[in-house]
Protein backbone atom coordinates (compact mmCIF):
# COMPACT_ATOMS: atom_id res chain seq x y z
CA UNK A 1 0.00 0.00 0.00
CA UNK A 2 1.40 3.40 -1.02
CA UNK A 3 1.86 5.74 1.96
CA UNK A 4 1.39 9.50 1.50
CA UNK A 5 1.87 11.96 4.37
CA UNK A 6 1.36 15.68 4.95
CA UNK A 7 0.26 16.58 1.43
CA UNK A 8 -2.46 18.87 0.08
CA UNK A 9 -4.66 18.06 -2.91
CA UNK A 10 -7.17 20.29 -4.67
CA UNK A 11 -7.22 18.97 -8.23
CA UNK A 12 -10.13 17.15 -9.90
CA UNK A 13 -10.10 13.36 -9.35
CA UNK A 14 -6.79 13.50 -7.51
CA UNK A 15 -6.71 9.73 -6.93
CA UNK A 16 -9.06 8.49 -9.65
CA UNK A 17 -9.12 4.66 -9.91
CA UNK A 18 -6.36 4.31 -7.32
CA UNK A 19 -5.74 0.90 -5.72
CA UNK A 20 -4.15 0.56 -2.27
CA UNK A 21 -3.24 3.96 -0.90
CA UNK A 22 -2.87 5.17 2.71
CA UNK A 23 -2.98 8.92 3.37
CA UNK A 24 -1.99 10.44 6.73
CA UNK A 25 -2.37 14.11 7.73
CA UNK A 26 -3.42 15.14 4.25
CA UNK A 27 -5.95 17.77 3.21
CA UNK A 28 -8.32 18.00 0.26
CA UNK A 29 -8.84 21.72 -0.12
CA UNK A 30 -7.65 24.63 -2.20
CA UNK A 31 -8.17 27.04 -5.07
CA UNK A 32 -8.56 24.43 -7.81
CA UNK A 33 -11.71 23.27 -5.99
CA UNK A 34 -11.49 19.80 -7.55
CA UNK A 35 -14.21 17.20 -6.95
CA UNK A 36 -14.29 13.40 -6.70
CA UNK A 37 -10.87 12.76 -5.17
CA UNK A 38 -11.19 8.96 -4.90
CA UNK A 39 -13.74 8.11 -7.57
CA UNK A 40 -13.67 4.47 -8.78
CA UNK A 41 -10.93 3.60 -6.26
CA UNK A 42 -10.38 0.63 -3.94
CA UNK A 43 -8.42 -0.23 -0.81
CA UNK A 44 -8.26 3.38 0.39
CA UNK A 45 -7.28 4.34 3.92
CA UNK A 46 -7.33 7.95 5.13
CA UNK A 47 -6.09 8.85 8.60
CA UNK A 48 -6.19 12.26 10.27
CA UNK A 49 -7.21 13.84 6.97
CA UNK A 50 -9.27 16.94 6.18
CA UNK A 51 -11.89 16.99 3.42
CA UNK A 52 -13.33 20.34 2.33
CA UNK A 53 -14.24 19.48 -1.29
CA UNK A 54 -17.23 17.69 -2.81
CA UNK A 55 -17.90 14.03 -3.60
CA UNK A 56 -14.60 12.49 -2.40
CA UNK A 57 -15.67 8.80 -2.29
CA UNK A 58 -17.90 7.65 -5.16
CA UNK A 59 -18.06 4.14 -6.65
CA UNK A 60 -15.33 2.92 -4.31
CA UNK A 61 -14.61 -0.47 -2.75
CA UNK A 62 -13.13 -0.85 0.73
CA UNK A 63 -12.67 2.58 2.26
CA UNK A 64 -11.33 3.27 5.77
CA UNK A 65 -11.76 6.73 7.29
CA UNK A 66 -10.08 7.21 10.66
CA UNK A 67 -9.83 10.35 12.84
CA UNK A 68 -10.74 12.55 9.88
CA UNK A 69 -12.98 15.56 9.27
CA UNK A 70 -15.46 15.96 6.44
CA UNK A 71 -16.67 19.56 6.59
CA UNK A 72 -20.06 21.05 5.61
CA UNK A 73 -18.50 21.88 2.21
CA UNK A 74 -17.74 18.19 1.69
CA UNK A 75 -21.11 17.41 0.12
CA UNK A 76 -22.31 13.91 -0.78
CA UNK A 77 -19.11 12.37 0.52
CA UNK A 78 -19.79 8.63 0.12
CA UNK A 79 -22.07 7.40 -2.66
CA UNK A 80 -22.42 4.06 -4.45
CA UNK A 81 -19.59 2.46 -2.44
CA UNK A 82 -19.12 -0.91 -0.72
CA UNK A 83 -17.12 -1.82 2.37
CA UNK A 84 -16.83 1.40 4.38
CA UNK A 85 -15.32 1.78 7.85
CA UNK A 86 -15.54 5.16 9.60
CA UNK A 87 -14.07 5.63 13.08
CA UNK A 88 -13.58 8.64 15.35
CA UNK A 89 -14.48 11.01 12.55
CA UNK A 90 -16.65 14.06 11.81
CA UNK A 91 -19.12 13.96 8.90
CA UNK A 92 -20.84 17.33 8.50
CA UNK A 93 -21.66 17.52 4.80
CA UNK A 94 -25.20 17.06 3.50
CA UNK A 95 -26.19 13.70 1.97
CA UNK A 96 -22.99 12.19 3.32
CA UNK A 97 -23.88 8.54 2.66
CA UNK A 98 -26.15 7.19 -0.09
CA UNK A 99 -26.72 3.86 -1.85
CA UNK A 100 -23.76 2.27 -0.08
CA UNK A 101 -23.44 -1.17 1.50
CA UNK A 102 -21.50 -2.92 4.28
CA UNK A 103 -20.82 0.14 6.42
CA UNK A 104 -19.46 0.45 9.96
CA UNK A 105 -19.49 3.80 11.76
CA UNK A 106 -18.01 3.99 15.27
CA UNK A 107 -17.46 6.84 17.75
CA UNK A 108 -18.24 9.54 15.22
CA UNK A 109 -20.06 12.87 14.95
CA UNK A 110 -22.59 13.11 12.12
CA UNK A 111 -24.49 16.28 11.17
CA UNK A 112 -25.93 15.57 7.75
CA UNK A 113 -29.30 16.10 6.09
CA UNK A 114 -30.50 13.07 4.07
CA UNK A 115 -27.82 10.74 5.42
CA UNK A 116 -27.82 7.04 4.61
CA UNK A 117 -30.57 6.91 1.98
CA UNK A 118 -31.04 3.53 0.26
CA UNK A 119 -28.03 2.02 2.03
CA UNK A 120 -27.69 -1.54 3.35
CA UNK A 121 -25.87 -3.44 6.08
CA UNK A 122 -25.05 -0.56 8.40
CA UNK A 123 -23.58 -0.64 11.91
CA UNK A 124 -23.79 2.71 13.71
CA UNK A 125 -22.36 2.56 17.22
CA UNK A 126 -21.36 5.01 19.99
CA UNK A 127 -22.04 8.11 17.91
CA UNK A 128 -23.79 11.47 17.96
CA UNK A 129 -26.09 12.19 15.04
CA UNK A 130 -28.09 15.15 13.76
CA UNK A 131 -30.05 15.26 10.53
CA UNK A 132 -33.41 15.24 8.75
CA UNK A 133 -34.72 12.24 6.83
CA UNK A 134 -31.95 10.14 8.38
CA UNK A 135 -31.55 6.64 6.91
CA UNK A 136 -34.53 6.85 4.55
CA UNK A 137 -35.21 3.39 3.04
CA UNK A 138 -32.08 1.91 4.62
CA UNK A 139 -32.01 -1.84 5.31
CA UNK A 140 -30.21 -4.19 7.72
CA UNK A 141 -29.39 -1.66 10.44
CA UNK A 142 -27.66 -2.19 13.78
CA UNK A 143 -27.78 1.02 15.84
CA UNK A 144 -26.36 1.07 19.39
CA UNK A 145 -25.57 3.80 21.91
CA UNK A 146 -26.49 6.60 19.53
CA UNK A 147 -27.84 10.04 20.43
CA UNK A 148 -29.97 11.22 17.53
CA UNK A 149 -31.68 14.57 16.89
CA UNK A 150 -33.69 15.43 13.78
CA UNK A 151 -37.03 15.18 11.99
CA UNK A 152 -38.46 12.39 9.84
CA UNK A 153 -35.93 9.75 10.87
CA UNK A 154 -35.76 6.06 9.92
CA UNK A 155 -38.69 6.19 7.52
CA UNK A 156 -39.21 3.04 5.42
CA UNK A 157 -36.29 1.25 7.14
CA UNK A 158 -36.35 -2.55 7.06
CA UNK A 159 -34.78 -5.21 9.27
CA UNK A 160 -33.25 -2.99 11.95
CA UNK A 161 -32.28 -3.19 15.64
CA UNK A 162 -31.90 -0.11 17.86
CA UNK A 163 -30.45 -0.52 21.37
CA UNK A 164 -29.62 1.96 24.14
CA UNK A 165 -30.31 4.99 21.97
CA UNK A 166 -31.89 8.37 22.63
CA UNK A 167 -33.97 9.49 19.66
CA UNK A 168 -35.32 13.04 19.61
CA UNK A 169 -37.38 13.32 16.47
CA UNK A 170 -40.71 13.69 14.69
CA UNK A 171 -42.47 11.18 12.44
CA UNK A 172 -39.87 8.50 13.19
CA UNK A 173 -40.18 4.96 11.83
CA UNK A 174 -43.01 5.73 9.41
CA UNK A 175 -43.61 2.71 7.17
CA UNK A 176 -40.78 0.88 8.96
CA UNK A 177 -40.81 -2.90 8.69
CA UNK A 178 -39.30 -5.60 10.92
CA UNK A 179 -37.73 -3.30 13.52
CA UNK A 180 -36.77 -3.89 17.17
CA UNK A 181 -36.28 -0.86 19.44
CA UNK A 182 -34.90 -1.96 22.81
CA UNK A 183 -33.91 0.03 25.92
CA UNK A 184 -34.30 3.34 24.11
CA UNK A 185 -35.75 6.77 24.86
CA UNK A 186 -37.88 7.97 21.95
CA UNK A 187 -39.21 11.54 21.95
CA UNK A 188 -41.39 12.86 19.16
CA UNK A 189 -44.80 13.24 17.59
CA UNK A 190 -46.68 10.71 15.44
CA UNK A 191 -44.36 7.80 16.11
CA UNK A 192 -44.19 4.88 13.67
CA UNK A 193 -47.39 5.42 11.70
CA UNK A 194 -48.04 2.82 8.98
CA UNK A 195 -45.30 0.55 10.31
CA UNK A 196 -45.29 -3.24 10.19
CA UNK A 197 -43.81 -5.70 12.70
CA UNK A 198 -42.19 -3.07 14.91
CA UNK A 199 -41.45 -3.94 18.54
CA UNK A 200 -40.61 -1.53 21.36
CA UNK A 201 -39.11 -3.30 24.39
CA UNK A 202 -38.26 -1.60 27.69
CA UNK A 203 -38.53 1.81 26.06
CA UNK A 204 -39.59 5.24 27.30
CA UNK A 205 -41.75 6.96 24.70
CA UNK A 206 -42.88 10.60 24.66
CA UNK A 207 -45.24 12.36 22.26
CA UNK A 208 -48.70 12.87 20.87
CA UNK A 209 -50.70 10.50 18.65
CA UNK A 210 -48.22 7.64 18.59
CA UNK A 211 -48.37 4.29 16.81
CA UNK A 212 -51.34 4.63 14.47
CA UNK A 213 -52.23 2.51 11.43
CA UNK A 214 -49.67 -0.15 12.47
CA UNK A 215 -49.64 -3.86 11.73
CA UNK A 216 -47.97 -6.39 14.02
CA UNK A 217 -47.09 -3.73 16.60
CA UNK A 218 -45.73 -4.87 19.98
CA UNK A 219 -44.87 -2.92 23.13
CA UNK A 220 -43.21 -4.86 25.93
CA UNK A 221 -42.72 -3.24 29.35
CA UNK A 222 -42.73 0.30 27.97
CA UNK A 223 -43.51 3.67 29.50
CA UNK A 224 -45.50 6.21 27.48
CA UNK A 225 -45.91 9.90 28.31
CA UNK A 226 -48.00 12.67 26.69
CA UNK A 227 -49.63 9.97 24.58
CA UNK A 228 -53.10 10.89 23.39
CA UNK A 229 -55.18 9.36 20.58
CA UNK A 230 -52.80 6.42 20.57
CA UNK A 231 -53.03 3.23 18.48
CA UNK A 232 -55.70 4.41 16.06
CA UNK A 233 -56.53 1.61 13.61
CA UNK A 234 -53.51 -0.40 14.74
CA UNK A 235 -53.04 -4.11 15.33
CA UNK A 236 -51.27 -4.04 18.68
CA UNK A 237 -50.11 -6.20 21.58
CA UNK A 238 -49.02 -3.86 24.37
CA UNK A 239 -48.05 -4.18 28.03
CA UNK A 240 -47.42 -0.72 29.44
CA UNK A 241 -45.96 0.43 32.76
CA UNK A 242 -47.75 3.80 32.53
CA UNK A 243 -51.20 4.76 31.40
CA UNK A 244 -52.00 7.07 28.51
CA UNK A 245 -54.04 10.22 28.06
CA UNK A 246 -56.30 8.49 25.55
CA UNK A 247 -56.55 5.49 23.25
CA UNK A 248 -58.49 5.90 20.02
CA UNK A 249 -60.03 3.22 17.80
CA UNK A 250 -57.47 0.42 18.22
CA UNK A 251 -58.18 -2.19 15.58
CA UNK A 252 -57.07 -5.60 16.92
CA UNK A 253 -55.10 -7.15 19.77
CA UNK A 254 -54.71 -6.41 23.48
CA UNK A 255 -53.55 -3.37 25.41
CA UNK A 256 -52.65 -3.67 29.10
CA UNK A 257 -52.39 -0.43 31.10
CA UNK A 258 -51.92 0.09 34.87
CA UNK A 259 -54.56 2.83 35.24
CA UNK A 260 -57.70 3.89 33.46
CA UNK A 261 -57.54 6.41 30.63
CA UNK A 262 -59.95 7.83 28.08
CA UNK A 263 -61.04 5.22 25.54
CA UNK A 264 -62.44 6.56 22.27
CA UNK A 265 -64.26 4.04 20.09
CA UNK A 266 -66.11 5.52 17.17
CA UNK A 267 -66.90 2.05 15.88
CA UNK A 268 -67.92 -0.79 18.19
CA UNK A 269 -66.73 -3.40 15.68
CA UNK A 270 -63.10 -2.96 16.67
CA UNK A 271 -61.67 -6.18 18.12
CA UNK A 272 -58.93 -4.79 20.37
CA UNK A 273 -59.34 -5.50 24.10
CA UNK A 274 -58.11 -3.02 26.71
CA UNK A 275 -57.27 -4.25 30.22
CA UNK A 276 -56.59 -2.14 33.29
CA UNK A 277 -54.14 -4.21 35.33
CA UNK A 278 -54.32 -2.39 38.65
CA UNK A 279 -51.76 -3.49 41.19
Amino acid sequence: MQLIKNEKFDQERAFYSTDSVHLVNCSFDGEADGESAFKESKNVKVEKCFFNLRYPFWHDTKVEIFESELTPLCRAALWYSNGISIKNSVLHGVKALRECSNIEILDSDIDSVEFGWFSKNIKLINSKVKGEYFMLRAEELEVKNVNFTGKYSFQYVKNAVFENCEINTKDAFWHAKNVLVRNCIVKGEYLAWYSENVTFENCIIYGTQPLCYCKGLKLINCEMYDADLAFELSEVEATLKTSLISIKNPLKGEIHIPFECEIIKDNTDFECSIFVDKK
